[in-house]
């Protein structure tokens, strides 16, 4: 099950919800969960790859989609803005050294 972690980008102050682990969304939402997220290019990429996998790289990535996303909003400059307890957590979970 995915966990939440709160992430916030330090020159512009947005804030976002970040999750990391297993996504359940991602398995039965498939590549909505991008659109939803504002990835709209990830969100087309993945509906080529599961119609031409027939449906089987959902069930794939729903075990990475999570630590990718993650990643790419940590590239973009968001850093963790959460307990420390949880921070430590995303940070292991996502390999992720702390700075």
């Amino acid at each position: 099950m995915a966990k939440k972690v709160a992430l916030i980008h330090p020159q512009t102050g947005l804030m976002k919800s970040g999750y990391y682990g297993f996504s359940w969304t991602f398995l039965f939402f498939g590549w909505l969960v991008p659109v939803f997220r504002g990835e709209l290019f990830v969100a087309l990429l993945h509906m080529v790859i599961t119609v031409a996998t027939l449906g089987i790289w959902q069930l794939v990535i729903a075990f990475l989609y999570n630590k990718q996303y993650m990643t790419r909003m940590l590239e973009k400059g968001y850093v963790f803005n959460d307990t420390e307890q949880v921070n430590e957590e995303a940070r292991h979970k996502i390999g992720v050294a702390k700075l």
